[in-house]
């Protein structure tokens, strides 16, 4: 039970990568991951978003089989072990969750895996992904990312996947487009959302979203993870829970209070917020929050905004 009986959804971890890298990596209780079984019990978690994220280095007719393996790490490592961690593949399961137990939901961070073939995607969906990001940083054959100079939207493969998403009722994660590939997905998506970016106007990073982007996800009755990386907080290496609560005030004065949640990028980042080391310091933020919010906007951030929002 997390802090004063609050209990956290969490939008973003990378745990599956560090996994796939270093296979000694015990879930349980690795002190070299940000994301563990007993963190998670300790931090109060609810439910954690876990991503399939293949690295650039890996060579692209190798990308779809790294895929496959951290799939078969979410299932051998991080949920068969563990009776008190159940797969979440609708809001029937999300409703379902007893005390103690905490829900798994599988993610995939970016389409590069699948390259041009939808098939690669429909066999990811079948194995349990619930959500998926088009891109990461650069550009696929499905969209570019934040970072692409160029700077499209959506290719028209891009649109067979977005309505493939549609078809399955997947949340298609903003978090990584180009400007031009997020309107896109604005427009062609049923259920958008941002796994884990922060508000440009307070940090100019070109993964963070600008206002109208951010109104936009609130009009669609989106939600948006505001993530703990410290260079998109505060565009530095360092970075303060204080930075957090900033960034989500900011949210919440552009209409976003029901529309605001929390994606950390646990194992996806090296610099980690002070006081935020990892999912065991998330009565922390909790503890921040009560002191500035009501208890029903706490409960709001922390996890019914993401909760209500899983569309399966």
């Amino acid at each position: 039970m997390g802090v004063n009986g609050l209990n956290y959804f969490d939008g973003h971890c990378d745990v599956l990568f560090k996994m796939f890298m270093d296979k000694t990596m015990n879930f349980q209780n690795s002190n070299k991951l940000h994301v563990t079984k007993r963190d998670l019990q300790k931090g109060g978690a609810k439910i954690q978003c876990f991503a399939i994220y293949v690295p650039e280095s890996v060579h692209p007719d190798m990308r779809f089989e790294a895929a496959l393996s951290m799939t078969n790490i979410f299932y051998e490592k991080i949920l068969q072990p563990n009776s008190d961690l159940k797969f979440i593949r609708s809001q029937k399961d999300i409703n379902e969750l007893k005390d103690g137990e905490i829900g798994a939901l599988l993610t995939l961070e970016g389409c590069d895996a699948i390259g041009g073939d939808l098939l690669k995607l429909k066999t990811l969906l079948r194995l349990g992904v619930s959500a998926v990001g088009l891109t990461w940083n650069y550009a696929n054959a499905v969209a570019d990312g934040a970072l692409e100079p160029r700077g499209a939207g959506l290719s028209l493969f891009g649109r067979e996947t977005v309505k493939l998403l549609n078809k399955q009722s997947i949340w298609v994660d903003v978090s990584h487009l180009s400007e031009n590939a997020f309107w896109d997905i604005m427009e062609h998506a049923d259920h958008p959302y941002a796994s884990h970016s922060n508000t440009y106007n307070l940090c100019p990073h070109p993964r963070n979203l600008r206002d109208d982007q951010i109104k936009a996800m609130v009009e669609a009755d989106s939600v948006i993870g505001i993530t703990f990386v410290p260079q998109f907080l505060s565009g530095t290496n360092s970075a303060t829970i204080t930075d957090i609560l900033r960034h989500l005030d900011y949210i919440c004065s552009l209409g976003g209070e029901d529309h605001v949640g929390f994606g950390s990028d646990f194992d996806g980042i090296d610099q980690t917020v002070k006081g935020l080391a990892s999912t065991a310091d998330y009565p922390n933020l909790i503890n921040e929050l009560t002191r500035y919010y009501t208890s029903t906007q706490v409960e709001k951030f922390l996890y019914t905004n993401m909760a209500k929002r899983f569309p399966k």
